[in-house]
């Protein structure tokens, strides 16, 4: 089987206000990323030295095509990206406020529209493991429910499945119980499952992580990473679990960190021969991709601040 990894879901364009402590009506300066949790995933494997495929829907238009030249410059296999002539490219401005809260508008446009018709399945079927990770997908329809029909053809396919619900309470907002069937949807489909600590508590009604874990293994999940921040990973296989600590770091900027740490994970999965009963080779996995993780909170954005092997394993 391949050693190459797809991921599904969102590319979009994150404006930052460049302005300290202005909300979106006074901002006047933005700083134009390419965002969206799948892609990050795929930069970070690609970045690592690993095959990475991004499907996904963005608008025939300037920032569309940026985005497609962005996940190329880091070597990601951008032949299952589509260009929407009908709908333009989703688009999400954000400014930060003294308070820490977020000023936050989200222009949904093409990754909204990407139907089962306009997937490669051939290069789809050639993966080894196919992950599911955006903030966007499970918001409504058609990308809804082309997600869960990919979802459940890969596991007739009998790929290794990795599910992140990428829960992001800006979008939404008076929604949340049909945000937690659908989580819940996902991890039942899943061989693994990421979640941070505030989704867990969401999609399991728990605060506990053992209890919250064992919550997901029964739904179907075969391992359960839950990211704590700086305290590191709470890890189970649903035989043994433990947290896996990470390093200390003086962090800058957060965004895309969970990401990283997906993408060196499957990265890992992809290129190392070990079941994931095997608890030990587990913990070193998780080891490895806390680090990654970190690196990026050092560094400002997303994609550019992913880290090379080299990175890593320097002293």
């Amino acid at each position: 089987m391949s050693s190459s990894i797809v991921c599904i879901g969102e590319l979009l364009i994150d404006f930052f206000c460049t302005d300290v402590d202005i909300n979106l009506i006074e901002g006047q300066n933005f700083q134009k990323q390419a965002g969206g949790a799948p892609a990050n995933v795929c930069a970070t494997i690609a970045k690592l030295g690993g095959t990475a495929l991004f499907s996904g829907k963005v608008g025939n238009d300037p920032f569309g095509h940026f985005l497609k030249k962005t996940l190329d410059d880091v070597k990601v296999d951008t032949s299952m990206v589509v260009f929407d002539d009908s709908h333009p490219t989703t688009l999400a401005f954000v400014s930060l406020q003294a308070n820490g809260e977020r000023d936050f508008v989200f222009n949904r446009g093409a990754d909204a529209f990407l139907v089962e018709e306009e997937l490669n399945f051939e290069k789809l079927n050639e993966a080894a493991i196919h992950h599911f990770g955006s903030a966007t997908a499970l918001l409504n329809d058609p990308f809804q429910s082309t997600y869960f029909q990919v979802m459940n053809h890969s596991k007739k396919q009998g790929k290794f499945i990795s599910f992140d619900p990428n829960y992001r309470k800006d979008l939404w907002k008076d929604s949340v119980p049909t945000f937690i069937e659908l989580a819940k949807k996902g991890a039942a489909l899943a061989d693994f499952v990421k979640v941070s600590d505030e989704e867990l508590k969401l999609i399991t009604g728990s605060s506990d992580l053992a209890e919250g874990t064992v919550f997901l293994h029964e739904l179907g999940a075969a391992v359960v990473a839950v990211t704590l921040g700086s305290e590191g990973t709470y890890l189970s296989n649903g035989h043994s679990k433990e947290i896996v600590p990470s390093i200390n770091v003086t962090s800058i900027d957060s965004t895309g960190a969970g990401d990283a740490f997906v993408g060196a994970t499957l990265y890992q999965f992809a290129n190392e021969n070990q079941t994931i009963e095997d608890f030990e080779a587990l913990k070193k996995i998780i080891s490895f991709s806390n680090k990654v993780g970190a690196f990026v909170c050092t560094k400002v954005g997303a994609i550019s601040a992913i880290p090379t092997i080299e990175d890593i394993l320097r002293p």
